[in-house]
């Protein structure tokens, strides 16, 4: 049997790979020839060509993207979400090797396929869409600033400052042109990810006027807020125009000028005479209550996005605080995403701290996840946690939690800063974080915290009973890597 695979997720990152990581492991130990396709933030690899689909008996999409299924028509095809394909992957192999999955029709969606898009809230995969897309440009226009100010600035009464003659001037500049395009390509990937290409150009213009206030009479922009609503509003304007029922001569044009040209027009003029000026009043009061929270208010704050980046570890709930700090950054506040970037990397690294630590809590598999875990921690990758919290959500999420939220608070307090809409460690070392110190104070406070916790609540594998033993095994070996079973084996036959 052949199967093949498509994996993504909103920002592209490390779900789109942990999934076709996962799924290759199963086929291989079911004997299963199979072919993966990643859809990630660099873009398609490993594609599928048309002799993989022709040759194939079924087809796996785990996304939270939309994927172009045209092509797998006459196929058994089997939609779900990414997260499935992380911790469901032998599951979905088997759906597909027994037969319990429909043939697709183009322009007809199978049971499966809908009950899966009833699971996945549309707003939120719509929405975090337009995030993958915007936050390289919060990046390259953060870390741009961040090594302009470090090695070009001059220390004046009023802080660093990068003389108007230097060439670091001009780098500095560079990055603020990247950090002007934020809204209006959150706003256009919105739209786009609603009604596709006819969406794009509305929505990016939409964007635009958003964040530009001399369209509307406000001093400043409607901020991330009105790219959010321009995104959806001309998204789901441009998707009613093409229902439209017109003649056929009429239609070649449609996508190319009439779509764009009306939709644009209609959010345009709805953000320049109704939308703009209200929302860009409640984002400046957004903005300056945030600037001016002090004392237990920015705690309460750090401890509820501490929770929210540990919860579901890169999921939604994750997303929003992210979304949340890095629309911050673009208003030039920087310390509400000092501590989301703390928190950000403190499970993975706690969690790989805790099987360094004490290694009789820990099987061999998990100790390996450690490493890895600790690995992507220090590259700002929260996902490398997961696997243990899979295996033991009851004991792990608590702990990542405490962990993250003792961080995230230490970070407010030492009013840690960060530029760029990410994490970890990696970020202090390129310059972009403010108060390095107490950066790494909150790192290492909170991954201390995750460690002794979950060492305390975790049994050691010598006291477990005989089927918790089973059980842990029977759950690692949907993770373990080939020479690691090998080893355990010789382990075993060794006693």
């Amino acid at each position: 049997m052949k199967l093949l695979a498509i994996t993504s997720c909103p920002n592209g990152i490390a779900h789109t790979y942990m999934a076709a990581e996962n799924l290759q492991k199963a086929a291989d130990r079911l004997g299963i020839q199979m072919k993966i396709e990643t859809q990630g933030g660099i873009g398609v690899e490993n594609e599928l060509t048309e002799e993989d689909i022709r040759e194939a008996d079924g087809i796996i999409i785990a996304a939270d993207r939309a994927v172009n299924k045209d092509r797998f028509i006459g196929k058994r095809l089997l939609v779900v979400g990414v997260q499935d394909g992380i911790r469901k992957p032998e599951e979905l192999i088997q759906k597909v090797r027994n037969g319990d999955v429909p043939v697709y029709h183009s322009k007809s969606k199978t049971v499966a396929e809908n009950n899966q898009q009833k699971k996945q809230n549309p707003i939120y995969r719509h929405l975090m869409n337009g995030v993958s897309f915007m936050v390289p440009f919060i990046v390259v226009g953060g870390l741009l600033i961040a090594i302009a100010v470090t090695l070009g600035g001059e220390k004046t009464p009023q802080g660093l400052v990068i003389p108007d003659a230097s060439f670091w001037k001009t780098i500095e500049q560079i990055g603020g042109a990247s950090f002007t395009f934020m809204v209006p390509i959150l706003a256009g990937y919105i739209a786009y990810s609603i009604a596709d290409k006819p969406g794009l150009v509305p929505g990016m213009i939409g964007g635009y006027i958003a964040a530009t206030g001399s369209f509307y009479g406000s001093e400043s922009g409607a901020g991330f807020l009105g790219g959010i609503i321009a995104g959806f509003l001309a998204g789901y304007i441009a998707l009613g125009i093409k229902k439209i029922k017109i003649p056929k001569a009429i239609q070649p044009i449609m996508p190319i000028i009439i779509i764009p040209v009306f939709a644009s027009l209609i959010v345009g003029l709805a953000f320049v005479l109704i939308i703009g000026a209200p929302v860009a009043q409640v984002f400046d009061s957004l903005t300056a209550w945030l600037a001016g929270m002090k004392g237990s208010s920015s705690i309460l704050l750090a401890l509820i996005l501490g929770a929210m980046v540990s919860f579901d570890m890169g999921g939604p709930v994750n997303k929003v605080a992210f979304l949340f700090g890095s629309a911050m950054i673009g208003e030039g506040n920087y310390e509400i995403m000092g501590p989301i970037a703390a928190a950000i990397c403190i499970p993975p690294i706690g969690m790989g701290l805790a099987t360094f630590l004490r290694k009789g809590k820990f099987q061999v598999s998990e100790r390996e996840m450690g490493k890895a875990a600790f690995t992507m921690g220090l590259f700002g990758i929260t996902e490398g946690a997961i696997p243990f919290a899979a295996q033991d959500p009851i004991r792990v999420i608590p702990s990542v939690m405490a962990g993250s939220m003792t961080g995230s608070v230490i970070a407010m307090i030492g009013h840690v800063g960060d530029r760029v809409a990410h994490g970890g460690p990696i970020v202090a070392v390129l310059g972009a974080v403010d108060n390095v110190f107490m950066f790494f104070v909150a790192v290492i406070g909170g991954s201390m915290v995750t460690a002794i916790l979950v060492n305390v609540l975790k049994k050691d594998i010598s006291k477990l009973d005989i089927s918790e033993v089973a059980e842990m095994k029977e759950v690692s070996a949907t993770i373990e890597e080939p020479h690691v079973q090998q080893e355990t084996q010789k382990e075993s036959k060794q006693v």
